[in-house]
């Protein structure tokens, strides 16, 4: 980095430094404009965007379907890049305006679920799937959900931020959070070098919180950045992420909420399980 920044006494905002996102970006929280949600007549209301936080809880939703759960759902788009997330009713159920949000209209009183691992977590309790009973399996398997929980705004606010997003290209923060990418990588190919699903033999939600960042990272699906971080070198790991790719329930929960890519691939709204058939039916 040529340029030194020295930082004000006190910080305030440059509305011109904030690169894909600068639009959106405050340093303030809460509702900045007044927005409905809309509301279906499933059970679980859905307020997401198939980013890797929102592709957790659809690809839990169809797994649990998959289980024959009563866990039918609508699923609506949030427009991150439109500041959908900063509207009333969406943070109503969630504060801290990020994607996604549950609402659960099964109760008595509706319940608010916020924060991605949580709602696996809510969802795994209230259906019994994907989450071990026994202590030592399902703390091991609780392990590996705060891992990612941890972990995960390293690659994307860190390495994915700087690597693919940020107005400029720096080397400083780029090496400081690939050296972190990639360490994380290694402790993932270690983990499956002795079992087949991350927290063991059974597949569980910390695969379904994983997969979507670090299996979509090694795919090549996320930041154009497999050749830059050599991810044929974790072998398991890729092994790992092929496997779950192949899951019905993955490839039909990581397309809801998706408004880019193939026309196969888009599903903006999910009502019922034939949205997502009439979609995947126009894959050549």
């Amino acid at each position: 980095m040529t340029n030194q920044y020295t930082p004000a006494k006190v910080w305030t905002m440059d509305n011109e430094n904030g690169g894909q996102w600068a639009s959106i970006n405050r340093p303030d929280s809460g509702a900045r404009h007044q927005q409905v949600l809309p509301q279906g007549k499933q059970p679980l209301q859905l307020h997401s965007l198939a980013t890797p936080n929102g592709q957790k809880v659809t690809i839990m939703l169809e797994e649990l379907l998959a289980k024959g759960a009563a866990a039918e759902y609508d699923a609506y788009t949030i427009n991150i890049g439109e500041g959908d997330q900063f509207g009333s009713g969406f943070v109503d159920i969630n504060p801290n305006s990020k994607i996604p949000a549950l609402l659960d209209n099964s109760t008595n009183k509706p319940i608010r679920v916020f924060e991605s691992g949580n709602i696996l977590l809510y969802l795994a309790e209230k259906f019994g799937h994907f989450l071990p009973t026994e202590i030592s399996a399902k703390t091991e398997v609780m392990n590996w959900l705060f891992w990612l929980q941890g972990s995960a705004p390293y690659l994307g606010g860190g390495f994915g931020h700087f690597y693919a997003y940020a107005p400029e290209k720096f080397e400083y923060p780029i090496n400081r959070f690939t050296m972190e990418a990639k360490r994380q990588l290694d402790v993932l190919d270690k983990q499956l070098a002795n079992n087949q699903y991350i927290a063991g033999n059974e597949y569980s939600i910390a695969d379904i919180a994983i997969w979507p960042w670090y299996g979509s990272l090694v795919l090549g699906n996320l930041y154009n950045a497999a050749e830059f971080l050599d991810v044929t070198s974790y072998s398991n790991l890729l092994r790992w992420a092929k496997q779950i790719e192949q899951r019905q329930a993955v490839q039909r929960g990581r397309i809801v909420n998706r408004v880019w890519g193939e026309e196969w691939e888009q599903l903006s709204e999910r009502h019922s399980a034939a949205d997502i058939d009439a979609v995947l039916n126009k894959k050549p």
